[in-house]
């Protein structure tokens, strides 16, 4: 199964240049916890979690209208493209503890993400699932 099979696509995006707020009604319309940033051409640049927006904005004591998406936004992608294997979406899930994966095209622009309730309700393959979930799930090693 190739990651385009279970992604959703046309994700709702925000720009670096637009406030905190506008992910947080993205996040609150769509019922999602990520949105990705893009440039103007559609090119990843970064994504904006729940987490970034807590951690980032309300737990500095920040005001939404007053953060831009690029003072608190994750730059460090780990993406995977559509014609990818499912399986190495949930490698990447697994390696780098994330629930969420952008997926890109060749030139690096958006067309989907897979969360791992994509891998778990469209794999169907419960014990590679419950793999990804136990691996997403470690205590992150202290360095």
């Amino acid at each position: 199964m190739k990651c385009k099979d279970i992604m959703t696509p046309n994700p709702r995006t925000c720009s670096p240049q637009d406030l905190s707020i506008e992910p947080a009604k993205i996040m609150r319309d769509e019922d999602v916890g990520i949105v990705p940033v893009v440039e103007e051409n559609q090119k990843l640049v970064g994504v904006v979690t729940d987490r970034d927006l807590c951690l980032g904005v309300v737990a500095e004591e920040k005001h939404p209208r007053e953060v831009k998406v690029a003072d608190c936004m994750s730059e460090e992608l780990i993406t995977c493209k559509p014609e990818d294997n499912v399986q190495k979406a949930q490698e990447l899930m697994q390696e780098y503890q994330v629930r969420r994966i952008p997926v890109v095209d060749d030139q690096g622009r958006i067309v989907g993400m897979i969360a791992q309730a994509d891998i778990a309700l469209k794999v169907g393959k419960p014990e590679e699932v419950t793999e990804t979930v136990k691996n997403i799930s470690k205590p992150a090693q202290a360095a």
